[in-house]
């Protein structure tokens, strides 16, 4: 049985007298262990189906299970991480990871015998006691990295999590988060505007289409583990990135001839 199922998932919001489609019969299973990115163009639904998994939001119509289960609400279940960190400014390294384990009722040593595990799991072991204001982009987010696996989701849900970064230490974090994804084997639904990440990352690229977003393309990417930011030269990185870029950009493009008109056609382009 698949971890993750979407059952002809739509969504749809009202604007006054307007319905605004933003995803439109979406289905995707997602097995235990696998890390699946999403890309497509901005305004596709990405965030849309990430939320609607961590249950902030509900489908207009179909479904999405967890392990069989219909979600219904905020799920404990989903480990949700953000691109803005939401770390609670006032408690420490700590403080922060141990916190949804206090919120669990689980004793104070055993919760901060947890949390430094996980700290130490994303390499920050002699940063307990040190505040958010006190750490860089990159730390802030292994802090929160760690608070969500220290929960114990079943799935971590990222949205552009390292887009904040500075590109080296967006390279970084990139490799560290395949590290500790992989020494807690936990499973990944990841949403990116970067091909890059994406092929650094993913064991499958889902390409969206633009809204309302569809399943536009599932591509496996059988790149050899583990990856590094030298892959990037290689044939078949290329190809797939290629590949990848040709199928966004096509609804980039369709996005821009309904939105402004044929004037804006632009001739496509080959990645080198």
């Amino acid at each position: 049985m698949s971890l993750i199922v979407f059952e002809n998932v739509s969504k749809w919001y009202v604007d006054g007298k307007t319905r605004i489609q933003a995803v439109d019969n979406f289905n995707l299973s997602i097995e235990k262990g696998e890390f699946v990115c999403i890309v497509g163009a901005s305004g596709c639904g990405k965030s849309t189906l990430l939320n609607m998994v961590a249950g902030f939001i509900k489908p207009s119509s179909g479904r999405i299970l967890l392990n069989g289960e219909p979600i219904t609400g905020i799920d404990p279940r989903c480990g949700m991480i953000f691109q803005n960190y939401a770390l609670f400014p006032w408690k420490t390294v700590l403080g922060n990871v141990e916190f949804g384990l206090k919120m669990k009722g689980v004793p104070k040593k055993e919760r901060q015998k947890v949390a430094r595990e996980y700290i130490s799991m994303v390499g920050l072991s002699g940063f307990e006691n040190s505040y958010p204001s006190e750490l860089s982009g990159g730390m802030k987010q292994r802090v929160t990295i760690a608070r969500a696996l220290a929960n114990d989701p079943e799935i971590l849900l990222m949205d552009e999590p390292f887009a904040a970064l500075d590109a080296m230490t967006r390279q970084v974090m990139q490799e560290e988060l395949l590290r500790i994804v992989d020494e807690s084997n936990k499973t990944t639904l990841f949403i990116t505007h970067s091909i890059d990440e994406a092929l650094l990352l993913a064991d499958r690229v889902i390409i969206m289409s633009a809204r309302p977003g569809r399943v536009k393309q599932d591509l496996t990417i059988d790149l050899p583990r583990p990856r590094h930011v030298s892959d990037q030269l290689s044939e078949r990185y290329l190809e797939l990135k290629n590949t990848i870029w040709s199928s966004v950009e096509e609804e980039v493009l369709h996005n821009m001839l309904i939105t402004y008109g044929e004037n804006n056609r632009q001739p496509k382009r080959k990645l080198a």
